[in-house]
């Protein structure tokens, strides 16, 4: 697969079950992809295949490692088939709200920043964040969450700051018209 083609949502499915993925993780893909394609056609400033692909491969690297290495481990796994560059960037700047250089040296990542940079980057990230298994969570929930897992660390702070970029600071446009689904 050549490094600026994106995989068909067919291909991505097939490469999360040739690598082991599980069903349940799979279902867990499937319900980011569906919600970050809703999230990027109302915001209408995203490349909507772009998340709908991104949104199935973020968690590829789960089929590797459940550590929080799991963005690093998709990218390189995502890297190794040819996948478009901007698959292997969503998958490895998802994690929580984003990962700074120096929390990656102090997680022993390969040096680098992993925060979410682009539109489409943010978009899968956020709703990453909201989407627990198959169910739709709220951001209060997402971010207590994560204060339960990771308090006191920045990463946990940025939930919320992210969620405010993708879906607005008062967060009522655009997530009124998507909390239909939010249970």
């Amino acid at each position: 697969m050549p490094s600026n083609n994106l995989p068909s949502y067919q291909g991505a499915l097939q490469l999360l079950k040739d690598n082991g993925c599980s069903e349940r993780l799979i279902r867990h893909v499937k319900a980011v992809s569906q919600y970050a394609v809703e999230v990027a056609k109302l915001r209408g400033d995203a490349d909507v295949e772009l998340v709908r692909i991104g949104g199935l491969l973020h968690d590829i690297g789960r089929c590797k490692t459940n550590s929080i290495k799991h963005g690093v481990a998709g990218g390189k796994l995502l890297r190794s088939y040819g996948v478009d560059e901007r698959v292997v960037q969503i998958a490895e700047k998802h994690v929580g709200a984003g990962i700074t250089a120096e929390e990656a040296t102090t997680l022993c990542f390969p040096p680098g920043d992993y925060m979410p940079e682009t539109v489409e980057q943010k978009i899968v990230a956020a709703v990453d964040n909201l989407v627990d298994g198959t169910r739709r969570i709220s951001v209060e929930k997402a971010e207590a969450d994560f204060r339960a897992k990771l308090d006191g660390t920045p990463i946990a702070r940025r939930v919320r700051s992210l969620n405010d970029e993708v879906f607005g600071s008062d967060n009522r446009s655009l997530s009124r018209r998507l909390d239909s689904n939010c249970q």
